[in-house]
């Protein structure tokens, strides 16, 4: 996964940047297939994800289903997210040394499902040294805009990052936060590019692009996989400490374990050890 200049100056200037039939269709369809079992509780590896936001009988039927780091519970999820590809393109469009995973998102929106509010994904990376990430977005349907796709703000990278958090599950203007932001920055006109793609595809996303998701309009669910990446030179940061991630910091030390946010690609050919037991077939 090698991307050219045009590329990387489209990523740049845009915030986001589409790549065609980035999965086989194999890994696409290993990956699809196990979400009912991932959010009915059935774990491959035996261990549960960090965040579980929807399960069967129990959660809100209206809303979009989403696990956090299903790679550590599901090793057809792991083949997407740990990827070296993946990593690689991170990396090469961050110009990071290499890039290791800090979190990932299984995400399925079945018809009717409400939408996602607009965000800046780096908002929520106070707990990171440096806080900031890129994030792989991978579709496992074809997804058009009335599906709930992903809708991106176009140039929104380039903006500042936003610190008050709004809504972000099911709100009830899932604009709000983007309005409000738009308005503080004087900014009286953006465009917002709803992303359809096939399955198989994948767009690479800025920490600071704005983006989030309407209701699902259409008569067929949106299964997406995520892989938000940050530098392999990452550390947590000294003070302040994540409600959710912060259970991995070491006592006395800012280093973050290779076990939980392993490395997926560095320049110099290195992948944590660990990644060949979670991506095994």
């Amino acid at each position: 996964m090698i991307l050219n200049s045009r590329q990387r100056a489209a990523f740049e200037e845009d915030g986001y940047l589409v790549v065609r039939n980035f999965n086989s269709r194999e890994r696409v369809n290993e990956a699809r297939s196990r979400f009912e079992k991932l959010f009915r509780g059935e774990f491959e590896t035996g261990l549960q994800p960090d965040e579980w936001n929807w399960r069967f009988g129990i959660t809100d039927a209206s809303l979009t289903r989403q696990i956090c780091n299903g790679w550590k519970s599901d090793r057809a999820i792991a083949r997407l997210v740990l990827d070296a590809r993946v990593g690689r393109a991170c990396a090469e469009l961050m110009d990071w040394p290499g890039t290791r995973i800090n979190q990932d998102n299984v995400i399925w929106k079945p018809p009717g499902a409400r939408q996602v509010g607009f965000h800046q994904d780096n908002t929520y990376q106070e707990w990171v040294d440096p806080p900031s990430m890129i994030t792989c977005w991978m579709a496992l349907d074809t997804t058009r805009r009335d599906a709930g796709t992903i809708e991106y703000v176009r140039h929104s990278n380039h903006w500042p990052v936003q610190t008050r958090k709004f809504t972000f599950h099911a709100p009830d203007d899932y604009h709000e936060a983007l309005k409000f932001t738009a308005g503080e920055l004087g900014i009286d006109a953006y465009a917002i590019d709803p992303i359809e793609v096939e399955a198989g595809d994948a767009v690479f996303h800025h920490g600071k692009t704005w983006h989030g998701s309407g209701q699902n309009h259409s008569g067929q669910p949106r299964h997406t996989v995520v892989s938000h990446c940050m530098s392999s030179d990452s550390r947590f940061h000294a003070d302040k400490v994540g409600p959710i991630y912060g259970r991995y910091k070491k006592y006395g030390s800012t280093e973050m374990d290779e076990s939980f946010f392993p490395v997926i690609f560095r320049k110099d050919g290195y992948r944590s050890p660990c990644l060949e037991s979670l991506t095994e077939t």
